[in-house]
């Protein structure tokens, strides 16, 4: 950083009066001095609003904001994020693109940069896209790919990259996300709308009428730690109800799922644990029961659902493969007794069973099958529509289940240019190619060009792209199966990438640019994603450090190159547009809140919006399905679609079933070689690889040095591997080193390393070690099913084994090799 004259003798002037006065006499005063000097700010994050003391231009201390009852100790993270190590402090080249200019991809990995200007930096970037559609045209540029992004209306990375590159010309974009992939495409065909991402039943609802709360692979005492906008924190004051309720018996509490998870050990309930990846066939054995005790709603199934009957021909093996689905038949697969499997089923109807599912169980292969079977289950009950009964897909995000207040949000900065304007090339020729893909497809476009796939009753080309542009996205975290990702980038000629820390992606990138974070800028944010709770101001809590810009000001000087500069700004500045938002959102919601004018909101530094009213899911639907159809192509709740059932596909035909999948642990395929079940799922510490970097929050957790592998004991025994230990995991995709966290949480059989984790290798080359311990590194990525195309990760079966050859360092963290 650079450091005034003025600042660097007050600097001496402090040290000289330490080393005069002693530290003794200096140190009676640090925490009346902490209080008394400085300023203290206002801003948000994933994590929640925070106040922020600022002395000398430096972040000092977080404290949570006061609106906040149950802050999530990740806030202790932040000011690492701010200083890591691994910030992108200057524009960056990869040598061997900018040396040979042949565009050579050999090498690409190897974190060789050169340090270049801004000028520099900007021209090379403009000069690719002009190259890209002069020599191509848009099916050769991928620009589409989109992540968590930093919180913040105004500043959100995405928009501005896509608006800048779709003035200059059009590009391939994706559609769906790997969070929800299988599930927020299946469930439209189901439930006549997406669900993951729908205001669920009020929590107060479900505490007041539930019998039975089934939390199927759902976690979210970790979970809701984090937000997509300014996260709040309200769930937690229900979890602590519901905590109560269980210790008193009020509520029966289920955790299905094959670990004892963070919230199973919160709340202190029950636990039915079951073989990974087999839900569908334990499904199918409650709807066995179901339906032979006659214990299922037949007057709900023949108001509110369509094609029960060809779907309960399959289970009792009139159909297809010619199976009864009994309980003897699901028990063999899940790992769960016949006995336990009807249990379960007669608990569902022994009154009010709210069911709340997470979002692992669809990031497997044929993911599609366990959302519209637990749909059908539901159904099955009967209680979808009623206060504290039903199914929720969302409980564990962004405090769904709060009651909204109807608070409406601040809009941001346009994704897309202005309505009229051309881009400077106006060309839409795809060649041939699709000009839009599933999100997870990307890498095969790389290894696959022009074959074609079926997707969702499409088909889609995959296209031959050259040039890919990332912003504030880590693709090298959330895509699977690192070595087929390096192979793949070879046939990459650029890849730019816009970010504040130096991420894998960054490591994998020709063009580096060196975004700001979200406290060296101003902005604002919707606090509480779904619970409408108002407004938080992200006051500026220091000046960019490095040579870090905004993305609003990276993005201007590439709109200079072609002239369009003033479109894409409008004129404005960042603070001119803050208050713009901040006026629109003031407008639109002056019938219903009394929010005060931007300085005395932006001096106080957040508007309460209060609390909502408690709401049920699909209650309307239930009180008349003829006036309130779903979005299903019947209106109805759709068993068997038959829509689905015309698009042909082999892993996804007209109602759900049970598939085998291409890896399965507990004696199923290739489990022989590799025995151990891998969940990658949502880390406790971190955002999914946001705050990693964070190094003191980091160690927190790590375990000499590396990401924690977490294993059963009997299972470490067996391989003498005690606590603490370096452990190599490895499968026919990659190998990583973790260290060992031994716990009875998790079955034999079965291990965890959560994703997100900094990918780290030892090198650029194919079948590296990862360093640091990137479950991505072992994942398979194969589509979930021909429906939706979406990530599989959970979907894999690992070997391990203590470690004990010549440790490597950790690669994962520090920035790149600086080349002259």
């Amino acid at each position: 950083m650079s450091v005034s004259r003025r600042r660097f003798l007050q600097g001496m002037v402090a040290t000289s009066a330490a080393s005069v006065i002693g530290p003794s006499l200096l140190g009676m005063n640090k925490a009346m001095a902490a209080e008394t000097v400085g300023t203290w700010k206002v801003s948000g994050s994933h994590w929640g609003a925070f106040r922020a003391h600022i002395y000398g231009g430096k972040l000092q201390e977080i404290k949570p904001l006061e609106l906040d009852k149950h802050p999530t100790e990740m806030l202790n993270g932040i000011k690492g994020i701010l200083y890591s190590p691994s910030r992108v402090r200057y524009p960056m080249v990869r040598l061997d693109w900018l040396k040979k200019h042949k565009y050579s991809a050999a090498t690409r990995g190897n974190n060789r940069f050169v340090r270049v200007t801004w000028d520099e930096a900007i021209d090379l970037f403009y000069r690719e896209l002009e190259r890209i559609q002069k020599d191509y045209g848009p099916w050769a540029l991928h620009a589409g790919q989109t992540g968590w992004r930093q919180t913040g209306q105004f500043h959100s990375c995405g928009n501005h990259m896509q608006r800048v590159v779709g003035m200059h010309g059009n590009y391939i974009k994706k559609v769906g996300d790997y969070s929800t992939g299988a599930g927020q495409t299946i469930l439209p065909y189901v439930l006549g709308s997406t669900e993951v991402y729908a205001q669920g039943t009020s929590w107060s609802e479900i505490l007041e009428n539930s019998d039975n709360i089934v939390l199927w692979a759902n976690d979210p005492v970790k979970n809701l730690q984090v937000g997509w906008n300014c996260e709040t924190h309200e769930s937690f004051a229900y979890l602590e109800q519901l905590k109560e309720k269980v210790a008193k018996g009020e509520i029966n509490v289920l955790s299905v799922d094959p670990v004892k998870n963070k919230t199973q050990r919160y709340l202190n309930n029950d636990h039915l644990y079951i073989n990974p990846q087999t839900d569908v066939a334990f499904m199918l054995g409650v709807a066995h029961t179901l339906y032979t005790e006659e214990l299922y709603n037949k007057d709900f199934i023949k108001t509110y659902c369509l094609g029960f009957d060809d779907f309960i021909q399959y289970v009792m093996g009139e159909t297809k493969d010619k199976i009864e689905k009994d309980p003897e038949w699901a028990a063999e697969i899940c790992g769960v007794s016949a006995d336990k499997i009807r249990e379960f089923a007669r608990m569902l109807v022994n009154g009010r069973t709210q069911m709340l599912f997470g979002w692992c169980i669809q990031r497997q292969e044929h993911g599609e099958q366990p959302y519209w079977m637990g749909a059908v289950i539901a159904a099955m009950v009967g209680q979808i529509g009623l206060p504290g009964g039903g199914i929720s897909y969302g409980h564990h995000y962004s405090s769904i289940g709060v009651p909204s207040t109807g608070f409406a949000a601040p809009g941001g900065f346009p994704r897309n240019p202005d309505e009229g304007q051309k881009p400077k090339w106006d060309n839409n020729d795809f060649n041939g190619y699709s000009s839009t893909i599933p999100v997870a497809r990307w890498i095969d476009c790389l290894l696959e060009p022009g074959k074609q796939i079926r997707y969702n009753g499409s088909k889609v080309t995959l296209p031959d792209y050259k040039m890919m542009v990332i912003s504030g996205c880590n693709p090298w975290h959330h895509h699977q199966d690192r070595n087929k990702m390096k192979k793949a980038f070879k046939a990459l000629q650029t890849v730019v990438t816009i970010d504040f820390a130096w991420t894998a992606s960054c490591r994998f990138s020709d063009i580096v640019l060196p975004a700001c974070t979200q406290w060296e800028r101003n902005d604002i944010d919707v606090y509480g994603s779904y619970s409408g709770r108002g407004l938080i101001a992200m006051q500026k809590l220091v000046d960019p450090l490095f040579q870090s810009k905004t993305d609003f000001e990276i993005m201007t000087e590439v709109a200079r190159r072609f002239g369009r500069h003033k479109e894409y700004t409008r004129g404005m500045d960042e603070m001119e547009w803050v208050r713009q938002l901040y006026s629109e959102c003031r407008d639109a919601n002056k019938a219903k809140f009394d929010m005060p004018e931007f300085d005395e909101f932006w001096e106080k530094g957040y508007f309460d919006a209060g609390t909502g009213k408690p709401w049920v899911r699909h209650a309307d639907f239930r009180e008349d399905p003829e006036i309130n159809p779903l979005g299903t192509p019947s209106g109805f709740i759709e068993i068997t679609s038959r829509k689905i059932d015309r698009f042909g596909y082999e892993h996804c035909q007209g109602h759900p079933m049970w598939f085998e999948k291409s890896e399965r642990s507990h004696g199923g395929p290739g489990s022989d070689k590799h025995p151990y079940w891998l969940q990658s799922c949502h880390p406790d510490k971190r955002l999914h690889s946001q705050m990693c970097e964070s190094e003191e929050f980091r160690a927190t957790y790590a375990v000499q040095g590396r990401e924690p592998i977490y294993i059963n004991p009997q299972d470490a025994a067996a391989k003498g591997i005690q606590n603490g230990d370096l452990v190599r995991v490895y499968n026919d995709r990659g190998q990583l080193l973790a260290g060992a966290v031994l716990t009875d949480s998790y079955a034999p059989g079965v291990v965890r390393i959560e994703e997100g984790a900094w990918y780290g290798p030892l090198n650029e080359k194919e079948g590296a070690m990862d360093t640091y311990g990137d479950p991505n590194t072992l994942t398979q990525d194969i589509p979930s099913s021909e429906l939706a195309q979406a990530t599989s990760a959970n979907t894999c079966l690992v070997e391990f084994e203590k470690f004990t050859g010549s440790v490597p360092p950790v690669t994962s963290f520090g920035g790149p090799i600086e080349v002259s």
